[in-house]
């Protein structure tokens, strides 16, 4: 199932049409959407376990294996209840931009599958409550960890960890930004624009954009992500990570017994 909807995209894109059928397209567009779904929301639910862990607006909370099964289980029950309204009647899954591929029916006036609310409840409920949750945890995270520098001014570690995490912090901002912004704008100037012609090449861009997420989601998550790799260094029996990547791990550490108790 997981590789259907990529060899149908590689088909069809050489063929420069969508040649697999309604039924195809309806599961190629459910599964792009959920996929698209549970990434989003990863990234909100990953900002909200470190504003939990860091800021400790609940106290000393621990986060355990079983708070991280519980956070996956509910992306992807989130995901499920945001994509499959299209399957049931409420909008529709079809060929979009291109023609290439399949997604949300965010460009046709069509009162029969209501069309206008359900991009308007991807809006809303997809793009801005994320976005919303995104910022508030993160500005949360940065004023404590200023905080933390302010507090341990003459530690060296604790600075680099303020600066380190605020260009973590920026970068994941933007990234989510540049992935899901150009959707979410140009899916509302449609709905609000109906009638107005425009250049279907133009509605390939937003839809590659949020594609493109799988790209580079993992490199500012994982890659950049200091103590993950010396985690999975230890994981894969390899060395137990750098000096410098342990001194910013505890840095980090230190930082969060500045927040609330």
């Amino acid at each position: 199932m997981a590789t259907e909807p990529l060899a149908a995209a590689f088909g069809t894109t050489l063929l420069k049409y969508f040649v697999f059928g309604p039924l195809v397209c309806k599961i190629e567009g459910f599964l792009v959407t959920l996929g698209g779904m549970v990434s989003l929301w990863s990234l909100t639910v990953i900002a909200f376990e470190r504003w939990l862990v860091i800021c400790k607006p609940v106290g000393n909370f621990i986060f355990k294996p079983d708070h991280a099964a519980a956070c996956c289980v509910f992306t992807w029950v989130i995901a499920l209840v945001a994509s499959a309204p299209p399957l049931f009647g409420w909008s529709r899954y079809i060929p979009e931009g291109l023609q290439c591929s399949c997604g949300p029916d965010w460009y046709t006036a069509n009162n029969k599958y209501n069309n206008e609310s359900y991009v308007m409840f991807l809006f809303s409920f997809c793009f801005a409550l994320p976005l919303f949750g995104i910022c508030f945890c993160y500005a949360q995270l940065l004023l404590t960890m200023k905080m933390a520098a302010k507090a341990q001014a003459e530690s060296a570690s604790t600075q680099k960890a303020e600066r380190e995490v605020t260009r973590m912090v920026v970068v994941m901002v933007v990234g989510f930004l540049v992935c899901w912004l150009p959707y979410a704008t140009f899916a509302l100037w449609v709905v609000n624009n109906r009638g107005e012609t425009f250049d279907l090449r133009l509605a390939s861009i937003p839809s590659v954009f949020s594609k493109s997420s799988a790209v580079y989601n993992p490199v500012i998550y994982i890659v950049l992500n200091k103590q993950f790799r010396s985690c999975m260094k230890k994981m894969l029996g390899m060395s137990g990570g750098d000096d410098e990547d342990s001194t910013a791990a505890s840095s980090v550490t230190e930082v969060s017994k500045v927040g609330p108790a």
